[in-house]
């Protein structure tokens, strides 16, 4: 790992994820977690502040990113709730089937190499009725935009440790074997950034 990733990236990463848009739709999305709950790349562990203690029986974090833990442990501690945290990717989860009542995935599908793996990952270890709530920036439905996000994209990526602009998320629910209620909107800021995607998904 370079210096670049090692020491910049997770504070450019945290700072981007903490814009006031952004934590709306934390703020709307997390509190619906309930029981025993796997999220899907905490990183610097801005979701934390969201969740319902009263509604949490335990609450795992999964990022292979492990010099944003330390920003997410001292998050735990402010928000008064306790974290497992995993310095792992998601497509190989490490938890037995059906171990989970909710999974969290809030702007992280865009850096996992292998997205489609991931995601039936989240549904192996989601309980018969549990809930995936997600929340991910990805594929614009503007044609035009959508040429700025393939321009952009060589230079973006090393940027922002990884992230695809043009993630079909609706796609990826779908060939996962999720049945989604997804709303999508562009937020405020440049348009091939901040298409979104969010809702809830139960597996089919």
């Amino acid at each position: 790992m370079n210096w670049y990733d090692r020491v910049v990236l997770p504070y450019l990463i945290d700072f981007a994820c903490g814009l006031p848009m952004v934590q709306a739709q934390r703020r709307q999305l997390v509190p619906q977690a309930q029981g025993r709950v796997l999220e899907i790349g905490m990183g610097t562990g801005r979701n934390l502040a969201f969740y319902d203690r009263s509604r949490v029986t335990r609450l795992v974090g999964v990022d292979p990113a492990m010099q944003m833990h330390r920003l997410a442990q001292k998050r735990s501690q402010k928000a008064g709730i306790s974290v497992e945290l995993m310095g792992l990717s998601a497509e190989q989860l490490p938890t037995a089937d059906a171990s989970f009542d909710t999974v969290v995935c809030t702007y992280t599908l865009c850096s996992i190499p292998d997205a489609a793996q991931a995601m039936r990952e989240m549904r192996r270890v989601l309980v018969p009725g549990g809930t995936l709530l997600f929340c991910e920036h990805g594929r614009a439905p503007d044609s035009d935009v959508r040429r700025w996000q393939e321009r952009l994209q060589p230079l973006w990526g090393p940027l922002a440790g990884g992230c695809q602009l043009g993630r079909d998320i609706p796609a990826l629910l779908q060939e996962a074997g999720f049945a989604a209620q997804t709303q999508s909107a562009y937020l405020a800021g440049p348009r091939p950034m901040t298409f979104h995607y969010w809702g809830q998904a139960q597996a089919t």
